[in-house]
């Protein structure tokens, strides 16, 4: 293990991190991880845990990793998005060489509605974007 370690650690949750102070400058030279924040990224809140007082570095530290958090989660959005085409075209690959009958029967309904709302909420939104460079 590195003997490096960083001032924070955050452990990540659904729409956060708890965010913990890492120290290892105690008499057992174990590493402890205090409790003093919990984020959200979705609102931005930063809340101290218990009676804490957040200090300015404390605060510029959460604030650097909510950005760069940030980053990676809309990277990942987007290549989530990049994936899902790839799963579409492999489902008309499938559809169209292999699918049997019976499976073609248990998805087609399901697999239109979700294309056709999906096709739907695309060309909405083209729409829009068309007539704001319109403007």
């Amino acid at each position: 293990m590195s003997t490096d370690l960083p001032e924070y650690y955050f452990r990540v949750r659904e729409n956060g991190a708890m965010v913990y102070r890492v120290d290892t400058e105690n008499r057992q030279r174990r590493i402890d991880m205090d409790q003093i924040a919990v984020v959200k990224i979705r609102n931005g809140e930063i809340k101290p845990h218990g009676e804490r007082t957040l200090t300015e570095a404390d605060l510029d530290a959460i604030r650097a990793w909510m950005a760069d958090r940030q980053q990676v989660l809309e990277a990942r959005a987007m290549d989530d998005i990049h994936r899902a085409v790839d799963h579409l075209n492999l489902t008309a690959h499938w559809a169209q060489s292999t699918a049997t009958d019976d499976q073609l029967e248990e998805i087609t309904d399901e697999l239109l509605l979700a294309m056709h709302d999906l096709r739907s909420v695309l060309v909405r939104k083209k729409a829009e974007r068309l007539t704001r460079t319109r403007d």
